[in-house]
């Protein structure tokens, strides 16, 4: 369930999560299925509105009581530099977030994927990791393996 997002300007179909309905999401796990979830939700009405895809996977993710989240896109992970892929952070404790913020480091996209990730860990998310989804094998390797290949952020 969502609501519309209030602000100024007004962005038009645009919500904000207020609840996560959990039961067909579980359902689908149980039965072996790997659920597909769109980023937009419907208000008490039944309108729908569009939704920040890397809030709402916090959410869910939070809901679910999972250990971790992982968001995959189209950049390695959290670069001190943006134009230097070898300035990756591979991990990040929770409270070095606001100083990046403040520094610059974390800004733009990153931002909302970032903020939705300090959201889930205060929730009880574990780790959150951020990498490149065009990668062969990418979860696996950031999971499976000692150094990752992305960004995790955890528990300070």
């Amino acid at each position: 369930r969502c609501r519309k997002l209030e602000q100024d300007p007004d962005l038009g179909f645009v919500g904000e999560i207020k609840e996560v309905e959990t039961d067909l999401i579980l359902e689908a796990l149980d039965a072996g299925k790997m659920p597909i979830l769109s980023s937009t939700g419907s208000d008490d009405s039944g309108q729908c509105y569009n939704v920040n895809a890397d809030t709402a996977a916090a959410r869910v993710a939070m809901a679910l009581g999972a250990r971790r989240l992982v968001y995959l896109s189209d950049v390695p992970g959290l670069l001190r530099n943006p134009e230097d892929p070898d300035s990756l952070l591979s991990s990040l404790p929770v409270h070095q977030v606001q100083p990046l913020k403040e520094e610059g480091v974390i800004a733009q996209g990153m931002l909302p994927k970032v903020n939705s990730a300090v959201d889930a860990l205060k929730s009880g998310v574990n780790r959150v990791h951020f990498i490149d989804g065009r990668l062969a094998h990418s979860i696996l390797l950031e999971i499976f393996t000692d150094q990752g290949i992305g960004t995790e952020i955890v528990h300070s």
